[in-house]
């Protein structure tokens, strides 16, 4: 289990990893371009990264529901959701608190490539509670 300065830590790292992979390949590319991209290089850093991992969506008595596919799912503990749109919407945050409500992941973070500034959001569940914790551009 991860600590908060662990989950806080690994998403500075994916924070700058996206930066870096923003400022070479700008904005203009699919999705998948830029997922496979930030895959490659946290995976070149030595974290555990998968793509399009399949997650199970459980009711809140533990049934399961069915499963999602997260963009990435690093370090067992976080979702990271891209987009390459412009620009991010409220459904694309509703998208990755329900993906972490339903998924039971406390951690996640909505990455938009799609824009000439980097768009980087930062969300944590604690029990029912949303707090979004960073929004930030780059």
């Amino acid at each position: 289990m991860k600590t908060q300065d662990d989950i806080f830590a690994l998403c500075d790292q994916i924070r700058e990893t996206s930066f870096s992979l923003h400022r070479y390949l700008r904005h203009g590319h699919l999705e998948k371009v830029y997922e496979n991209g930030l895959a490659h290089r946290l995976r070149k850093t030595g974290l555990t990264v998968e793509q399009q991992y399949p997650l199970q969506v459980f009711d809140e008595d533990g049934t399961v529901l069915g499963d999602y596919l997260a963009d990435l799912f690093v370090e067992n503990c976080l979702i990271v959701e891209l987009k390459a749109c412009r620009p991010l919407a409220n459904k694309h945050i509703a998208q990755l608190l329900g993906y972490l409500r339903a998924c039971r992941i406390e951690h996640g973070l909505l990455i938009n490539f799609g824009v000439p500034k980097l768009e980087i959001k930062k969300y944590a569940l604690s029990d029912t509670n949303i707090r979004p914790r960073k929004d930030t551009k780059v």
